[in-house]
């Protein structure tokens, strides 16, 4: 984790939703998935019109997100701009439906 100081932020969590959780509200569509390794929010990337999960982290400042679909395992913390090792992978809630 070279270069990253909240790796005491990095939990192991629970999906919130089995895909973008603003998306599926508003019946939009997504391109990939992240997961907030705080707190288990799910949210589309910033290829995908809503850019949800950056969103949620203006919102919260949960500093570390994961690639959740399809499961990548990386981590990039949002405030040192780096990608992180992450002790684990989250293991997904079912099938995540296909948006793009």
């Amino acid at each position: 984790m070279s270069g990253c100081s909240h790796q005491t932020t990095i939990r192991a969590v629970t999906p919130r939703t089995i895909g973008c959780e603003e998306c599926l509200q508003e019946n939009q569509t997504w391109f990939h998935l992240r997961i907030c390794r705080e707190c288990g929010h799910v949210g589309c990337c910033d290829q995908s019109v809503g850019k949800h999960a950056t969103a949620h982290f203006h919102e919260t400042r949960h500093p570390i997100i994961e690639g959740y679909d399809p499961p990548e395992g990386w981590g990039w913390c949002y405030v040192d701009e780096v990608f992180v090792d992450l002790p684990d992978q989250t293991p997904q809630r079912g099938p995540i439906p296909r948006y793009y």
